[in-house]
């Protein structure tokens, strides 16, 4: 490489590299790559990320494990830029990137774990229609810049900043889909209940972010159900495999209910509340089926709390509380499908955060230069 190759993160200039070389080709080579083409940070777009993010490009946001980088808000503006995002989705990447770093989140663990969990975003509130997201049809799945761009932010900083780089500190056995790109909004105009952050305190006006260590989307076939109970029996027989950490070590657990199902459940009555109830109640595994009856020593028991009880027919639930299956409707309202996505198990919390205020652009922004 050219002996004048400088910090991707400092946009002084169009390019971190000479100008002859092929800047495309040269993100594809750095070892944080996610191995698809990013958009060039520019000066004046990287300015303009910054200026959404409230200015200060020096100010350190937190610190990403496991190389334990700083993610200066400079960097999270290049990043961005990087990962195809528009300003206006500033105030999510930046509340998840804050979420997966509080301490019960366990990010060190997870970038360097052999296990396949990334983390998911989910999105609530009025900031999935003032940026464009897809809370519908194909909502797992591609053809929505803003979800797409989002979650291919935050894994930009895991692999950049944080060094979470496969072979090297992620130690990833097989990884999943969801390590380019896992994010997700509700679908709260199809949802017959009170949209998750609702459930947990906040106003119907706030937005917010959820995220959750998550194996990929289980998916859940029901097309001849007219009751509650027919429906979530296919899910739970879904959630009551083996293989999975959630059964053999607990945590938490994401059920993503199909608008149809949801409407079917919730005439007869039944909340959320209700269905996590039944859930927890009627998944789960004999104790004999997880240890394999013992036939390789006790290697399963440690990772089950000290209360359950080993004996071969006591059942052993998926998590350890109905309030650890995080209950969500989304996906097109055609189709009777449902979700089940296993967590990484008990060595990880959840966090749900609140975006913060997003600064005033037209203000900021005027003329097109950042002003702070």
């Amino acid at each position: 490489m050219p002996g004048d190759v400088r910090n991707p993160f400092d946009h002084s200039s169009a390019s971190p590299v000479a100008d002859d070389v092929d800047l495309i080709e040269w993100y594809f080579s750095q070892p944080w790559s996610d191995g698809l083409p990013v958009v060039p940070p520019t000066p004046a777009k990287v300015d303009e990320m910054l200026c959404a993010l409230g200015g200060d490009g020096a100010l350190i946001e937190c610190r990403i494990p496991p190389r334990w980088g700083s993610l200066t808000r400079e960097a999270l503006a290049v990043t961005m830029v990087m990962a195809g995002c528009r300003p206006e989705y500033a105030p999510i990447v930046r509340a998840a990137v804050l979420a997966m770093c509080e301490t019960g989140f366990n990010l060190n663990g997870l970038q360097a774990s052999t296990h396949m969990a990334a983390p998911l975003l989910v999105v609530n509130g009025p900031v999935r229609a003032l940026t464009g997201m897809n809370a519908g049809c194909n909502v797992f799945g591609p053809g929505n810049r803003t979800n797409a761009t989002i979650g291919r932010a935050v894994r930009l900083i895991m692999l950049a900043t944080g060094g979470g780089i496969p072979g090297e500190l992620d130690k990833a056995t097989l990884g999943h889909p969801g390590k380019y790109t896992f994010c997700i909004a509700e679908n709260e105009e199809a949802s017959p209940w009170a949209p998750y952050h609702v459930e947990k305190g906040y106003a119907a006006t706030d937005s917010t972010v959820f995220v959750i260590a998550s194996e990929a989307p289980y998916s859940v076939s029901n097309h001849v159900a007219t009751d509650p109970e027919g429906i979530l029996d296919s899910i739970a027989s879904t959630m009551s495999g083996i293989g999975h950490n959630n059964a053999l070590m607990g945590g938490s657990c994401t059920v993503v209910i199909g608008p149809e199902h949801a409407q079917t459940i919730a005439r007869h009555g039944w909340t959320k509340h209700d269905v996590r109830s039944y859930l927890w109640m009627y998944s789960g595994n004999r104790f004999d089926a997880l240890s394999f009856g013992h036939r390789y020593g006790k290697v399963y028991n440690r990772n089950l709390p000290r209360w359950y009880r080993r004996e071969p027919d006591s059942r052993i639930p998926i998590v350890e509380t109905a309030e650890d299956i995080h209950l969500f409707v989304a996906g097109g309202t055609a189709g009777r499908f449902s979700a089940f996505l296993p967590g990484w198990g008990n060595v990880t919390v959840p966090v749900l955060r609140a975006l913060d205020a997003a600064p005033p652009r037209a203000a900021l922004c005027e003329d097109g230069t950042c002003r702070l």
